[in-house]
């Protein structure tokens, strides 16, 4: 070519050509030749760009305010349709940056709300779309920018941020544009602004979150450290508010059944309810009927609605001592969902026959329509039981109480002989007042009114995983695998360490760990052999395939029994409608195909829940021992790590750090096989089941932080350190704590 293209030749090009639009993709399209033509095509590039008609990224061309055809975005969410949108990280233009709509392709990884992507772009023509750009997966890039959750300090030029995490003691420096006009001594929530350099880094205020000492403060907190959704689109409201009764049609009538729920005194919604009835099958003689029947989510929540694309994307409902963030809207998790009182519900139910000793003969499912006698309460129930029934249970007991009991008892025939794992962990109540303060702190009680409603669920379950493998359809199974061997290792060490002993050289089962915990039950170590034992177990999960669950000692097993606060519940009713032919809102091709992704994001959301509730239990804990500074307390060593002991308090099984620094004046050598601190001086041995007694030095209530000292040790003082006459001599063990095997058995020694 003897000329140089013109301007507008090379931005048309660019245009239709995004992908090659480097300098040499240039000079190549337009068949430039010799470096004199090189040079003046170089300086009309730059003339171009100081104009503002291109911008230069690294060595490519674009159109000013245009997007490379290849950008970062970061997933901003959903639509009311479930489309998923992004937006540029990388806008130089005027205005909001471009709406991007995500178009996955088959096999794409789920995306969740402030991941990174590497992704293609393409424009859209026509402004119908409501969106400027396609885009399509290169790679994944992880997550946004790092949050901050933490008290704002407003300074002259702009202010700093207290993180309010237990492990993050860096202050976040905030600029005086990033403020968002956040008060001093408001909790925020904030992103990284800038690359991390020397000095505080900086960050940028995204949203306020109010007075961190005001009522309800705790479980607001965790919701947003833990990035858990707690408002529902628009478009989810709408339909849930559109729900009706739900008809008869096809259903199998069941409301002459005398069901009743029986759930906490403060249950937020009734999910499941039960019936036992003597079974008149002389062929079976002492066995019995159990009925499980299951609210009809199903009904309500349809493969691909805003309500289904929520509810997936949530995962489950969490609970927190003053709130439940659930999985689906109260019109339908505290209504048409519930099985409440004397009103018709639609229900997915299981009759199951037993035989006297507790075997399940056989199973049928049906999707039917019920109606509760009565909504009960544990003690309630337990109480009538005992003989003493109140207006409620009177008139009950005979007829339905009783014989709830009696298949209970046959059931647990069954469990004695197939020995699941018997941990025995009591569970925290934490009371609040109307304002959001600890009034108190206690143990729930646990009745058999508790363990009967425990197993008939998981009898339901065990049926529901059969059922769907019998059809052979797709489902979730409930995955719980067997220790690894360095955790069995690891509680094998703590056994011994307690004087207990736990069998080598042999295929793990439960009962094994039974026997252990068998041993320790009633002495001291009671609680520590339960945790640890606990400790040593794998985190159960979701998945399409069956891997059995080694706590229950099961072969299949699937969740059914609630589905207003679990997304696989739903999904293995989808499959029993699916399986059985009970209507077009069974399993859909998408939820097949979806499966495991589901598997993963459920599994991932349920952690999520977990990890958001202990750290809420735990700053109220802080909070009710923020007045008990200074004061000493009984506990056991639950924890050992070379930069101090976690102790858990018997009086409110609150966990707390003694910094191993301010144990004595000594070196202590951190041995991890025996899980044991040992001062280099005096030879004392701190190590896992040890009672101490500890002074509570501090409890930070916005961190759930409680810091102690170390008083006693098995109800001796602490030694004091041998002096040392001239140059120190270096810091290492005594001879006698050579060798690992020498040690343990100064542990033992020590415990006993």
């Amino acid at each position: 070519m003897d000329q140089l293209p013109s301007k507008a030749q090379i931005l048309d090009w660019i245009a239709q050509n995004p992908s090659l639009s480097a300098k040499r993709d240039i000079v190549r399209a337009f068949g430039i030749k010799g470096s004199a033509a090189r040079i003046e095509l170089k300086r009309l590039l730059r003339e171009m760009e100081a104009e503002g008609a291109l911008e230069k990224r690294k060595r490519t061309f674009t159109p000013q305010g245009a997007l490379p055809p290849v950008s970062v975005l970061e997933i901003v969410g959903s639509d009311a349709q479930g489309d998923l949108f992004a937006r540029p990280l990388e806008w130089a233009g005027e205005g909001e940056p471009p709406r991007i709509l995500f178009v996955a392709k088959k096999g794409d990884p789920a995306l969740a709300q402030g991941e990174r992507i590497l992704a293609r772009l393409t424009e859209v023509e026509g402004e119908d779309e409501g969106h400027t750009h396609e885009a399509r997966l290169i790679r994944r890039l992880g997550g946004s920018k790092p949050k901050i959750l933490g008290i704002f300090r407003a300074s002259d030029d702009g202010g700093r941020i207290l993180p309010i995490d237990k492990g993050e003691d860096k202050e976040w420096r905030v600029a005086r544009d990033g403020a968002a006009g956040a008060r001093d001594g408001e909790l925020v929530e904030a992103e990284q602004a800038g690359p991390r350099r020397l000095g505080l880094p900086l960050a940028r205020i995204t949203a306020r979150l109010g007075d961190p000492a005001g009522p309800r403060a705790v479980s607001l907190i965790a919701i947003h450290q833990h990035g858990i959704p707690d408002s529902f689109p628009d478009a989810v409201l709408a339909e849930a508010e559109a729900a009706g009764p739900a008809p008869m049609a096809e259903r199998e009538d069941l409301r002459h059944l005398p069901f009743v729920t029986i759930d906490p005194v403060d249950a937020r919604d009734r999910d499941d309810a039960v019936l036992a009835e003597p079974d008149p099958d002389p062929q079976n003689p002492g066995g019995h009927i159990l009925w499980v029947a299951i609210a009809d989510v199903a009904h309500y929540v349809r493969p691909g609605s805003a309500l289904d694309r929520e509810a997936r994307r949530r995962g489950n409902s969490t609970y927190f001592p003053d709130r439940v963030v659930p999985m689906l809207p109260d019109a339908l998790s505290g209504d048409l969902c519930s099985l409440h009182q004397e009103v018709d519900r639609p229900c997915m139910a299981v009759r199951m026959r037993l035989s006297a000793q507790g075997e399940k003969l056989s199973h049928r499912f049906t999707r039917g329509m019920m109606r509760s006698r009565a909504s009960l309460n544990y003690a309630q129930v337990q109480k009538a039981q005992d003989g003493e029934p109140d207006e409620t249970t009177a008139p009950l007991l005979e007829t339905i109480i009783r014989p709830l009991y009696e298949a209970y008892a046959a059931l647990k025939q069954a469990r004695a002989l197939r020995q699941p794992l018997e941990l025995d962990l009591p569970e925290r109540r934490i009371e609040l007042s109307d304002e959001g303060r600890v009034l108190s702190v206690a143990f729930r009680d646990r009745f058999d009114a508790h363990r009967l409603i425990e197993e008939f669920m998981v009898l339901a379950n065990v049926a529901a995983a059969e059922e769907l493998v019998r059809l052979r359809r797709p489902l979730l199974f409930r995955v719980h695998e067997e220790p690894s061997a360095d955790k069995l290792e690891a509680l094998r060490e703590v056994a011994e360490a307690s004087g207990f002993t736990l069998a080598k050289g042999q295929v793990l089962k439960t009962a094994h760990l039974n026997r252990l915990l068998a041993q320790a039950q009633g002495t001291e170590f009671d609680e520590l052999m339960n945790i640890t034992t606990l400790r040593s177990m794998t985190q159960a999960y979701y998945h399409p395939e069956n891997f059995g669950h080694f706590g229950l000692a099961l072969r299949s097993y699937a969740h059914f029994t609630s589905p207003i606060r679990r997304y696989s519940d739903l999904i293995v009713h989808r499959a029993l409608i699916l399986g059985h032919g009970w209507g077009d809102d069974g399993l859909s091709a998408q939820d097949i195909e979806m499966l495991e992704e589901t598997a993963k994001q459920i599994s991932d959301t349920e952690r999520r829940s977990m990890a958001a509730e202990r750290d809420t239990t735990d700053r109220y804990l802080a909070s009710w021992l923020s007045d008990r500074v200074g004061a000493e307390f009984t506990g056991r060593i639950s924890g050992v790590q070379r930069f101090g002991l976690f102790v858990k308090l018997d009086e409110s099984g609150a966990d707390g750090l003694i910094p191993i620094r301010s144990v004595g004046r000594e070196f202590f050598h951190f041995d991890p096989e025996s899980q044991t601190l040992m001062g280099s001086d005096t030879g004392l041995v701190l190590g896992i089941g040890q009672r101490v007694t500890v002074r509570l030095a501090e409890a930070v209530p916005l961190t759930g932080g409680l810091m102690l000292e170390l008083l006693t040790v098995e109800d001796r003082g602490l030694p004091a350190p041998k002096r040392r006459r001239g140059r120190s001599a270096p810091r290492k063990p005594g001879r006698e704590a050579a060798k690992a095997g020498k040690v343990k058995r100064r542990v033992l020694r020590t415990r006993r």
